[in-house]
């Protein structure tokens, strides 16, 4: 093994080594690289998650060959890759690509990021579960079988029990997916009126709904594409590596040891990073499910592959 890989949630610095804001794990600060690095003795390059899936379905799965895509990754979060003439879209800090924190109800729905309104508090695994959840309050009846799927108590409805009862047919299920899949078809035509990609890869955890949720997206995508009957189709596609969802909030970046190393690794300001400044592409994580209380980190053995 040359370097290891780590695709991140959050906002991951331009350094390729640190987790300069994390939304939805409290690892806001950590030198995740350095930390890594320390445990291995090997070269670490860090990666924002969505962006190391959205990296590998570009060069291995439903975009390859594609010069320009967009690569959305659906799970307890929602985030973005974006590739533009081949090349994986960072920006100045390396926060280029956060398609679920396009504001899209202001004033809405609390995000972790600190904002109201974004894309990922109404299109994301989370966002599911809320739209039954505020069902089941004023019409438990109708939700009843979400309710039942969920154990009985409507106070803990999950996206994952929704699912289950739109397989079913359940109408009140399949409403809240219509819901979902408004708001994540208007977040896709704003992208692709900014960007014009070839090909939308939808991939995570929600993926695994396939048509449940890929053909109403479909539909409110196409209703709000801008010159949608004036261009080329853009597909809208389900991806090969569909579990690369987005962590939740839980209590720490990792195992206690992970932790624990976090705790030195802040304590010391004046390290340097040792990742190398190549791409980190092709590396794979899977979501965490709505029990879980720590991220998970998944890595690539072998040499990282180069984005640039």
């Amino acid at each position: 093994m040359a370097t290891v890989g780590i695709g991140a949630a959050g906002f991951v610095s331009s350094d390729r080594n640190t987790m300069a804001h994390g939304t939805n794990l409290d690892w806001t600060g950590m030198r995740i690289g350095d930390v890594v690095s320390e445990g291995v003795g090997l070269p670490v390059v860090v990666e924002n998650d969505a962006n190391a899936f959205g990296w590998a379905e570009a060069r291995f799965g439903a975009a390859r060959g594609k010069r320009n895509a967009l690569i959305v990754a659906i799970g307890t979060g929602v985030g973005g890759a974006i590739i533009v003439d081949g090349h994986l879209l960072r920006g100045a800090a390396g926060f280029g690509g956060e398609i679920g924190h396009l504001n899209v109800v202001p004033g809405g729905r609390p995000c972790g990021c600190g904002l109201r309104g974004c894309l990922e508090r109404y299109s994301a695994g989370t966002a599911l579960g809320v739209n039954a959840w505020e069902l089941a309050q004023f019409r438990p009846g109708y939700a009843a079988r979400i309710i039942e799927l969920s154990g009985g108590d409507p106070e803990h409805i999950s996206g994952k029990a929704v699912t289950a009862a739109a397989r079913e047919g359940d109408p009140a299920a399949l409403e809240c997916y219509e819901q979902l899949t408004h708001w994540l078809g208007v977040g896709l035509a704003d992208m692709c009126a900014l960007l014009d990609p070839e090909v939308i890869v939808i991939a995570g955890g929600l993926a695994e709904a396939g048509d449940i949720l890929l053909a109403p997206t479909r539909k409110a995508f196409a209703e709000n594409l801008t010159a949608g009957t004036h261009r080329p189709a853009i597909p809208v596609v389900l991806g090969r590596g569909r579990s690369g969802g987005r962590a939740r909030r839980g209590r720490g970046p990792g195992p206690p040891a992970l932790r624990a190393a976090g705790r030195r690794s802040r304590s010391r300001p004046g390290s340097r990073p040792t990742a190398p400044r190549t791409g980190a592409g092709g590396l794979r994580r899977t979501p965490a499910g709505p029990e879980a209380t720590s991220s998970r980190t998944y890595f690539l053995h072998g040499t990282a592959f180069s984005s640039r």
